[in-house]
C-alpha cells in the first residue's frame, strides 16, 4: 500500500515541529495591523452587545417604572372617589382624569371596581382576576392579556371603612386600571436606538483612534523596512536598536545575530577559496610543467601519446578547477564596486580571445553603438563571467563559424551579450540552461557545465540576470547578461 504524501509546506512544517492548525497558521501570516483591527473590534463589538443588552434592560425597568407610576396615580385618583357611605358600593369616576390618562398613555385604557367576592362589579368586570394574594394597600402591577392584546395590569385592594350593608367583617374593594403595551414597546424602542446609535458612533470613533494609533505605533517598523530594502546587497552592518520599541528589539537582535553569523561563514568561506586556490593551483601548475617537459623529452611513440592524452586531461582538470573556484568566488566574494566601462572591458576581453578564435578558425568580433558604458560593478568578477560565456561559444562554434561580443544599453539596463552561430540547445533545455553542472545533449565531452552558471552567479550578484536564448532565425545560440544601469547614466 502506497501512503500519501502531505504537501510540501505541511512536511516542511512537520519537520520544524509544527504542529498548528491551518487555520491558525493563515491568521499568523496575516497583516499585523489587520490581526490588531479585527481582534480589537471583535472585543469592541462584543462589549457593544452587552451594552445594547443591558440598555434594553435599563430602558425595559425605566419603561415599566415611569408607565407603572402612571397607573397607580390613575388607580389612587379611582379609589379617592369610591363610597359606601350609603351602605353600598359607589363609585364617582374621575373621567377627565381617565381622558387625560388615557391620552397621555398612548393606547387603550381599561378598568374595575369590584368588591374581592365579586358581588359588585363596576367597569370592565372581564379583566383578568388579580389573584388571591394581592397585599392590602400595595399596588402590584403585571403583564396579561385582554381578549389577545397584551396588556400592563395595575391591581390595588384595600378595606372598606365603613363595609357594605349585610357584609360580615371588613371586606376589601379591588380597583384594577390596564393599559396597552404598544406605548410601552415604543418608548423601549426608542431607547434602545438611541442607545444603539450612540454605541455605533463610539465604535466608529473608536475604530478611527485604533488605526491611527496603530498606524503610528507601527511606523518604526516601517522605517526599519525602508532601512533593510536600502541597505546594499553586501552590507552585513548591524542594524541600529536604539530608536525601536521594546517589543521589536528581540527580533532585531536576532537578526543581528544571524547576520554576523552569516558574515563569519562568508568569510571563512572567502578565506576557504582563496586558500584551495593556492593549495590546488601549485600542484596542477607544476604537474603541467613537469608533463610539458616529459612531452619534449619523450621520443614520438606510445610514450608521447599517453604523455599527450595526460596534458590534455590535466588542462581540462585545471579548467574545471578553475571554473569551481570562480563559481564560488562569485557566489562568496565581497563586492567592492567601482566605476567600469564596460565597452572597454568588454572590447579588450574580446581581443585578448583573437588568438583563441584564430587558432579554431572562427571569426571573433565586437560591436557596439555606445563609446562608452559605465556602472559601478567588480570588474574582476565581470570579465569571469564574460570569459566563460566567450569560451562556451568559441568551444560549440564549428569552424569557419561566427561569435559576436555586442554591449547595448536598452531599457535602463547595460546588455552584454554573446552571439554564435554553433548548434546552439533544443528549446526544451534552454530553461536549464545556467544550472550548475548541467549539460545540453549535444554538448561536447571534456566540459564541465559551470561556464552558464558563473555568469549567472555573476549577473545575480551585481542585481542583474542571465538571459538565453536561440540566435536570429533560430539559428545558433546568445547568452546575454542583463545589469541595472544607475539612473544618470540611463
Amino acid at each position: 500500500m502506497i501512503a500519501a504524501r502531505p504537501p510540501e509546506d505541511d512536511r516542511s512544517a512537520a519537520r520544524r515541529g509544527g504542529s498548528k492548525p491551518v487555520g491558525l497558521a493563515r491568521w499568523s501570516r496575516a497583516s499585523l495591523r489587520r490581526t490588531l483591527v479585527l481582534a480589537l473590534l471583535g472585543g469592541m463589538l462584543v462589549a457593544s452587545g452587552a451594552a445594547l443588552w443591558s440598555a434594553w434592560r435599563t430602558a425595559t425597568r425605566a419603561a415599566d417604572a415611569a408607565y407603572d407610576r402612571s397607573l397607580a396615580g390613575a388607580i389612587k385618583a379611582i379609589d379617592a372617589n369610591i363610597t359606601t357611605a350609603g351602605g353600598g358600593l359607589g363609585v364617582e369616576l374621575p373621567y377627565p382624569m381617565l381622558e387625560f390618562f388615557q391620552l397621555t398613555s398612548g393606547g387603550a385604557v381599561y378598568f374595575r371596581v369590584a368588591t374581592e367576592d365579586g358581588l359588585v362589579e363596576i367597569g370592565n368586570t372581564d379583566l383578568p382576576a388579580p389573584g388571591s394574594d394581592l397585599p392590602t394597600g400595595r399596588p402590584r402591577f403585571r403583564n396579561a392579556s385582554y381578549y389577545g392584546e397584551p396588556i400592563r395590569l395595575g391591581s390595588y385592594a384595600r378595606e372598606l371603612k365603613p363595609p357594605l350593608a349585610g357584609h360580615e367583617g371588613r371586606p376589601r374593594v379591588v380597583v384594577q386600571v390596564a393599559e396597552s403595551m404598544g406605548p410601552r414597546h415604543e418608548f423601549r424602542r426608542a431607547l434602545l436606538l438611541e442607545a444603539g446609535a450612540r454605541n455605533a458612533a463610539l465604535v466608529a470613533l473608536a475604530l478611527l483612534l485604533m488605526a491611527l494609533g496603530i498606524g503610528w505605533a507601527l511606523r518604526p517598523l516601517a522605517r526599519l523596512s525602508a532601512e533593510v530594502q536600502q541597505r546594499e546587497p553586501n552590507d552585513l552592518t548591524p542594524i541600529d536598536e536604539t530608536s525601536l520599541p521594546r517589543e521589536v528589539r528581540p527580533l532585531v537582535q536576532a537578526t543581528n545575530h544571524h547576520m554576523r553569523r552569516h558574515q563569519q561563514a562568508s568569510e571563512e568561506r572567502r578565506r576557504f577559496v582563496d586558500d584551495a586556490s593556492h593549495q590546488l593551483r601549485t600542484p596542477l601548475t607544476t604537474l603541467a610543467t613537469q608533463v610539458a617537459f616529459a612531452l619534449r623529452e619523450a621520443p614520438p611513440g606510445p610514450t608521447h601519446d599517453a604523455l599527450t592524452a595526460i596534458r590534455e586531461q590535466l588542462d581540462a582538470a585545471t579548467r574545471q578547477v578553475n571554473q569551481m573556484l570562480a563559481l564560488a568566488r562569485a557566489d562568496s566574494m565581497e563586492l567592492r564596486p567601482e566605476p567600469v566601462d564596460l565597452v572597454a572591458l568588454a572590447r579588450d576581453l574580446t581581443r585578448q580571445w583573437w588568438p583563441r578564435a584564430r587558432e579554431a578558425r572562427i571569426d571573433l568580433g565586437f560591436d557596439t553603438s555606445e563609446p562608452t558604458l559605465t556602472m559601478a560593478a567588480q570588474p574582476g568578477l565581470l570579465r569571469e563571467a564574460l570569459s566563460n560565456l566567450l569560451h562556451n561559444a568559441l568551444r560549440y562554434t564549428p569552424a569557419g563559424g561566427h561569435v559576436t561580443v555586442r554591449v547595448a544599453a536598452e531599457a535602463g539596463q547595460a546588455r552584454l551579450s554573446v552571439e554564435d552561430d554553433g548548434p546552439g540547445l533544443p528549446p526544451e533545455e534552454l530553461a536549464r540552461a545556467g544550472e550548475r553542472f548541467f549539460r545540453g545533449s549535444g554538448a561536447q565531452a571534456g566540459g564541465s557545465g559551470l561556464g552558464l552558471a558563473i555568469a549567472r552567479a555573476v549577473a545575480e550578484r551585481h542585481d542583474g540576470h542571465l538571459r538565453v536564448h536561440a540566435g536570429p532565425r533560430g539559428h545558433g545560440f546568445v547568452a546575454r547578461l542583463d545589469l541595472p544601469l544607475p539612473p544618470a547614466t540611463t
